[in-house]
């Protein structure tokens, strides 16, 4: 937008120059030829003035679309095309009281100058207000259109998590799916990692990408457009969805927290894991491999086959070996589901 603006108006301005240097004296040019010289530095001067004033128009310009954009986005098709025809009849009701205006003596021209933009203004906002009783009235509305769904802003821990994909595919993720630019710029730069874990796991988030892109379809979009004034993807991504009235979709359990507190709906897809798994009720007996020690004394951990921590009370000594035991207590939070057990007829310590 920028570069734009400053090659038409240093074309705007070395044109400028050009007729107001021929309009001054045009006789005296074909005459004097150092008058040439003077020409030209004048066209010089107002490409020069174009390209500096450029940059600031096209700065100002590059806010404004931006700004226009974001409100764009908080609004639905059915409210901007109502909106637009609203302004239509507006201006169409604008210019008849425009021709009674007009009469007034001395402030009538005035006056009709400032008559045609207001009343085109308050068209415009009754129609989106009244959008949807509108298309009611005219027989437009259909079943999708009466509730207006949030974008999905989709998180790096989402993506890279990998079950996103076949949440989607069973159609139960309703509403558009977006991936941001800079979220896929941080998946970049993990893919370009020296860690070959890292490297290996951007890379398989960027393979996601391309899954979850066939998945949705049509409501699937990458959303262009950055905020250089924050830093980190997570806060950016919370200024988008606040910009967007979009819902963020992570598996960050900080990112979960901080989205809550500025008001913005979160979809953690380790919420609906935890809701998904079949319950596992204190007595019962498991089957589980100690892989290694627990945190405190005596203790082994090892995981179930979806990836469930399990707690071994004296399951150090059954360290590598696969054991059974007995649930004791489960703990289960938006990071994830924590199961404690004990040894299968392993004897109960009796508190004295």
């Amino acid at each position: 937008m920028i570069l734009a603006s400053r090659l038409v108006l240093a074309l705007l301005g070395g044109l400028g120059a050009y007729q107001a240097m021929a309009s001054l004296h045009p006789s005296r040019w074909f005459s004097q030829p150092w008058s040439y010289l003077v020409w030209g530095a004048a066209v010089v001067v107002g490409v020069l003035l174009g390209l500096l004033f450029g940059g600031f128009i096209g700065s100002w310009l590059r806010g404004r679309i931006v700004a226009i954009e974001r409100a764009a986005d908080r609004r639905s098709a059915a409210e901007l095309t109502i909106g637009a025809l609203g302004l239509i009849v507006g201006l169409a009701a604008a210019a008849l009281a425009a021709i009674t205006v007009l009469k007034l003596p001395i402030v009538g021209p005035y006056l009709a100058f400032a008559v045609v933009p207001l009343v085109g203004y308050i068209f415009y906002r009754i129609a989106a207000r009244k959008h949807m009783d509108i298309a009611r009235l005219v027989g437009l509305r259909s079943r999708g259109t009466s509730v207006s769904i949030p974008p999905r802003l989709i998180d790096t821990s989402a993506i890279i998590d990998g079950r996103l994909v076949d949440v989607v595919k069973t159609r139960f993720m309703a509403g558009s799916i977006v991936v941001p630019t800079f979220v896929l710029d941080e998946l970049h730069a993990i893919s370009d990692s020296s860690d070959p874990q890292k490297r290996a796991r951007g890379r398989r988030g960027l393979d996601l990408v391309e899954e979850l892109k066939a998945a949705a379809g049509s409501q699937f979009s990458i959303r262009s457009g950055d905020y250089p004034e924050v830093d980190g993807v997570d806060a950016k991504l919370v200024r988008m969805a606040t910009d967007v009235s979009g819902v963020i979709v992570t598996t960050d359990y900080n990112l979960n927290k901080v989205a809550r507190i500025h008001g913005i709906d979160v979809l953690n897809l380790n919420d609906l894991a935890n809701a998904l798994k079949p319950a596992v009720l204190p007595g019962e007996r498991l089957a589980v491999r100690v892989i290694r020690e627990g945190k405190e004394y005596n203790q082994g951990v090892g995981y179930l086959d979806d990836g469930t921590m399990i707690v071994v009370e004296g399951g150090r000594s059954a360290l590598n070996r696969e054991v059974d035991v007995d649930v004791t207590s489960i703990i289960q939070s938006p990071s994830g589901k924590m199961i404690f057990t004990r040894l299968a007829d392993a004897p109960v310590e009796l508190q004295s």
